[in-house]
């Protein structure tokens, strides 16, 4: 079992595709062409799910791109946004290149935003609210009178 987990949680995903690196900013960087087909794999992943999960919906009102790759890569988000066209997403290019909090252009149905997210503070408040759940609890249950 340790051996599947190195395999999906360290060796898959962008290195794996690649061979060269987990890291887009590593891969943008490169001349390789698997550097270029782990991206264009990304993106055309990132797509098929944004279409995914529009499908039920019936389009989309907004698109957020996200975390480090969706807050640092224009590239990445041009390609994702370019392939999302057909749901009404296009973006001013020079919003994008300036990494702008608004990407959309005036002729797109689709507002097309970049968000910020800092996962370890979501995480470490969770974790907060658990541990102190868990003490509120056992505080409760030896409070109680035991049953004879």
């Amino acid at each position: 079992m340790p051996d599947v987990r190195e395999l999906l949680h360290k060796q898959s995903g962008l290195l794996g595709v690649s061979g060269i690196s987990n890291n887009m900013q590593v891969l943008e960087a490169s001349d390789d062409p698997q550097a270029l087909e782990a991206i264009e794999l990304y993106c055309y992943r990132a797509s098929c799910e944004i279409g995914a999960l529009a499908s039920p919906l019936g389009g989309l009102d907004a698109l957020v791109l996200t975390a480090g790759i969706g807050e640092n890569s224009a590239r990445v988000r041009q390609a994702i946004c370019e392939r999302s066209g057909w749901l009404g997403v296009t973006i001013d290019e020079d919003a994008n290149r300036a990494n702008a909090l608004t990407l959309n252009s005036a002729a797109s149905t689709v507002e097309v935003r970049v968000i910020a997210t800092d996962e370890e503070a979501v995480i470490a408040r969770a974790t907060r609210q658990l541990v102190k759940t868990n003490l509120e609890s056992q505080a409760g249950a030896s409070s109680r009178p035991e049953e004879k």
